[in-house]
């Protein structure tokens, strides 16, 4: 297990890595509305590549993307969330991707899960809901940014179409890394590209971007998961099957290069209208 120390910095909280975090990205064939058959192949592709500190899945993993939920939807997700408690704790690790849920007040929601090794989740609500696909026809949009602590590294959750829209995923030296789930059709396959390097470059991050894969009633998935580094280069990559991907991500080379060449404390100041913070740390 890596270790960590945080030394002081004036202005700015850096976590130094005396060991480097490994990710891997489940890169999943969803079958439509079969929980069952997803989360066997989950388990497949985490036995075909073990010892990892993070397991990241796509978008709507358990069902594939749903527009219009039932209440096996919601059945479907509590047997999925349960499966990744089971996971985090038997491997030691944390298992991360969105489901479709509904809420508190019955609201359904794209809440992507963060499941720490004890069981606990933490949750982010998607906030830009996909309107040329129908989701924003029966989902609600979140407005909290969620930023997740585990093992020392700061993770900045997003889902899918909030990959194009930079302002919302701004680092303000609060995050190391952005996962992004996404179920991102072929056919606009290239901006995918574009913006998960995009995103690393601008806010001198890693991003993790775990899409999916396979045919579904909208159209056609062709993966294309990738992890880059701060530097905009592809650390690891995949193609159109299923598989798994693994990078590992280096905070001490991070720090480094931030400390070097310092362009976040240039960046413009702003105040985001209509959305709200969430820290969360947690070992």
């Amino acid at each position: 297990m890596p270790n960590f120390t945080a030394p002081a910095a004036a202005g700015h909280t850096f976590y130094i890595m005396t060991a480097v975090m490994k990710t891997v990205i489940l890169q999943t064939d969803i079958v439509t509305d079969d929980a069952t058959a997803n989360m066997a192949a989950a388990t497949r592709l985490m036995d075909a590549n073990p010892g990892a500190d993070l397991y990241v899945l796509p978008e709507m993993w358990a069902t594939g993307f749903c527009v219009s939920p039932t209440g096996a939807t919601a059945a479907a997700a509590r047997e999925a969330r349960r499966w990744m408690a089971a996971e985090a704790c038997r491997r030691h690790c944390a298992v991360a991707g969105s489901l479709a849920v509904p809420d508190a007040a019955g609201l359904w929601r794209n809440a992507f899960f963060f499941v720490h090794p004890d069981g606990h989740e933490d949750r982010y609500y998607k906030r830009h809901l996909f309107s040329p696909g129908d989701e924003t026809r029966r989902f609600a949009a979140g407005s909290e940014r969620v930023v997740v602590t585990f093992r020392g590294v700061r993770f900045l959750l997003q889902v899918c179409y909030d990959l194009r829209f930079p302002v919302f995923a701004r680092n303000r030296d609060d995050y190391d890394a952005i996962l992004y789930v996404a179920n991102w059709p072929d056919v606009r396959i290239d901006a995918w590209e574009a913006l998960l390097r995009a995103r690393a470059i601008e806010n001198q991050c890693y991003v993790l971007g775990a899409n999916r894969t396979g045919l579904a009633p909208e159209g056609r998935y062709n993966g294309h998961s990738a992890i880059i580094d701060a530097y905009g280069r592809t650390l690891a990559c995949a193609f159109n099957e299923e598989e798994t991907l693994e990078a590992e991500l280096d905070l001490e080379r991070l720090v480094a290069f931030r400390r070097k060449f310092p362009v976040l404390a240039d960046a413009d100041a702003f105040t985001l209208t209509g959305a709200t913070d969430s820290l969360h740390a947690r070992a």
